[in-house]
């Protein structure tokens, strides 16, 4: 997403958020590979994926897990040329958007769709509270205990997406809300725990993720 990415207004950077507006990190999440089963979501029934993150840090077992340069420890990625590397070490997810997916899962009628979706379910490492991706621009840091984040890009999500949720246009749902959650390079790695603190500093903002995500939107409308 380098020549084709949208344009964006200018800004001046703003004032560093700081951790007393209650952005915290709700839940640390990881998941090895193993076969997930994608129905007609594309050729073939399984494949490998680690798209099915599971809380190994939570409030109630604020567990510290290790930060390395190419994610969390215990953490892997199936498709490192899709997800994983150093520009997308570690994806964050914002808790705001998991009631907008259970109604979306219910009324496709997805499995089990009224039971509330476990921290991990959008295949995000980080589940955080009070950090949108209207709040985030390329380049800002976040700052997690004496983990340093930077922000690279929003998810573009693929058919695993659809096969998690249990219904088939859950793609495109994403492309079309804007709720994609942030990859994240590793700047400073450390170790981080749930019910940490999250303080955003403002990068050179240039290009804002907002603007990422209103140029996908935009192409999405037109695809079928």
């Amino acid at each position: 997403m380098t020549a084709h990415r949208a344009p964006s207004a200018q800004a001046e950077p703003a004032a560093p958020r700081a951790s007393a507006s209650g952005a915290r990190l709700l839940s640390v999440n990881v998941a090895t590979s193993e076969s997930l089963d994608v129905g007609h979501a594309f050729h073939g029934s399984t494949v490998l994926s680690a798209i099915r993150k599971r809380p190994v840090s939570s409030l109630a077992n604020a567990a510290a897990v290790a930060v390395e340069r190419l994610g969390l420890a215990g953490d892997e990625q199936a498709d490192p040329s899709v997800h994983g590397g150093l520009e997308k070490a570690v994806y964050l997810y914002p808790v705001e958007h998991y009631g907008w997916w259970r109604e979306r899962r219910i009324e496709a009628g997805a499995t089990n769709a009224d039971t509330p979706l476990s921290f991990g379910a959008l295949g995000e490492n980080l589940t955080t509270e009070g950090v949108l991706e209207q709040d985030l621009w390329i380049g800002d840091l976040l700052i997690v205990g004496d983990v340093q984040l930077k922000v690279e890009s929003p998810r573009n999500p693929c058919f695993k997406l659809n096969a998690v949720m249990g219904y088939t246009r859950a793609a495109k749902h994403m492309l079309l809300s804007g709720f994609a959650g942030v990859y994240l390079r590793v700047v400073q790695c450390g170790a981080i725990h749930a019910g940490a603190s999250i303080e955003i500093v403002p990068g050179r903002r240039v290009e804002s993720i907002a603007g990422m995500l209103d140029w996908r939107r935009s192409r999405a409308r037109r695809e079928p």
